[in-house]
């Protein structure tokens, strides 16, 4: 079974797979990157605290996260539809994984900056910063080595998501593992794929503690 036609297909699901996660990892932190901040500036111990911005946003992020993604995947058809004009394929599944992972990035973010020391935060308030440069000069380059082990584990968990969407004909190394190892039993062609997406994540997660050791001042 191995031959041309099989090798271009699995070739093809790694351009998929990594188009998917890489695309929607970008957008979902365009979007979780500021919802972040803002759930940690407006918090009642930030720089600018907003208790009913905290408690929405808090209350959306907790709502979409707690949704599996599967059931998340199908409740999202019609959006998807309305933006893409189709519900098949690797673009279409970008809508999905977006809606997923912009509530877990933000969580992320969140995580990350509020292990920056308040005394640092602190420090910059009594010398006149405002709280736009306490985020841009303080926050987030302290945070920095907390955000890049965050990014990588955000999008390696994006990538299990676009898995996840072969169920429903999302295309890349999900669908086909799905197609020919759940329905047609190629075991082979399921464990390669299988063997694919580990090698992957290892990448990813290699590529995220280099880059983390060299923004880590402390290092």
């Amino acid at each position: 079974m191995w031959n041309e036609a099989v090798v271009n297909m699995i070739g093809k699901g790694i351009l998929e797979t990594l188009y998917m996660t890489l695309f929607s990892s970008l957008i979902a932190y365009a979007i979780g990157l500021p919802l972040g901040i803002l759930l940690v500036v407006t918090d009642k111990d930030g720089i600018a605290p907003f208790f009913l911005v905290n408690k929405i946003l808090g209350i959306v992020v907790n709502l979409v996260r707690s949704v599996p993604f599967i059931i998340l995947l199908i409740t999202v058809i019609p959006l998807t539809r309305a933006i893409i004009g189709t519900t098949i394929g690797s673009t279409a599944t970008v809508i999905p994984l977006i809606v997923a992972s912009a509530p877990y990035i933000a969580r992320l973010v969140e995580s990350s900056m509020k292990e920056v020391d308040h005394g640092v935060i602190e420090a910059a308030s009594s010398m006149g910063a405002s709280p736009f440069q306490i985020i841009y000069k303080v926050l987030l380059p302290e945070a920095k080595p907390s955000l890049i082990i965050g990014s990588a584990i955000a999008v390696t968990t994006i990538l299990s998501y676009s898995a996840m969407s072969g169920f429903v004909g999302g295309g890349g190394l999900g669908d086909i593992a799905i197609r020919y190892g759940y329905y047609r039993y190629q075991t082979d062609i399921m464990l390669v794929t299988v063997a694919i997406l580990v090698i992957i994540v290892q990448v990813i997660q290699e590529l995220g503690a280099r880059w983390m050791k060299l923004a880590d001042k402390r290092v």
